[in-house]
């Protein structure tokens, strides 16, 4: 089921501006003006722009979730492969202008950790489920090239996603890609290191 037209340019319009600007510096008045649509309009969609970001984040996680289901890394039969391709995908990314390579959910999660409870909710949920997949390819390249270390998948997945969060912080902070690129790059080498393909396990 689609949404009505106008609550889905609400629902975009406040991805966009989020990532630009951040939530507390966004108004509905923004939003309605990226938009194109009034603001009688929003609020017969939304009570308020917390629950047109509780939309968009929902929004957002189907989207990017079909983005990564479908790119070509994926595709890759070796889960390292798919891990290191997961990288390599992320760095092509990072050729677009910072408010469209920056995540949506990292970027409210610095604002709305102590103030807006159902929002920090759904980012974690959504950030979460991210790294679930990222946890199901480790696991099973560590048991075939590492099977005998002692990290666990689940702190491959998460670590994976603190360099990406933080490149993007720092990409915001240093107005370029750059240091996110060689940030990625280091991730790259740090992945090849944990699954040497000279280990792997017929």
């Amino acid at each position: 089921m689609h949404a009505h037209p106008s609550r889905q340019k609400f629902i975009d319009a406040a991805i966009a501006v989020v990532r630009e600007q951040g939530y507390a510096a966004t108004s509905v008045d923004d939003i309605c003006a990226r938009a194109g649509v009034g603001k009688g309009s929003f609020f017969h969609h939304f009570k308020s722009k917390e629950e047109l970001l509780l939309a968009a984040i929902e929004h957002w996680n189907a989207f990017t979730g079909a983005v990564f289901a479908d790119a070509p890394f994926r595709r890759l039969a070796d889960p390292r492969a798919r891990l290191l391709g997961y990288v390599d995908f992320r760095i092509a990314i990072l050729d677009r202008p910072i408010p469209e390579f920056a995540c949506l959910l990292g970027t409210l999660v610095q604002e709305v950790y102590q103030s807006h409870p159902a929002l920090l909710a759904a980012c974690d949920a959504g950030m979460s489920g991210h790294i679930d997949d990222l946890v199901a390819d480790a696991a099973a390249a560590k048991a075939l090239y590492a099977p005998d270390a002692d990290w666990t998948p689940e702190s491959v997945g998460f670590f994976m996603q603190a360099v990406l969060q933080g490149s993007f912080i720092f990409a915001k902070a240093k107005n370029e890609a750059e240091v996110a690129r060689d940030n990625l790059a280091h991730l790259r080498r740090y992945l090849e290191s944990l699954f040497p393909p000279a280990a792997k396990k017929e």
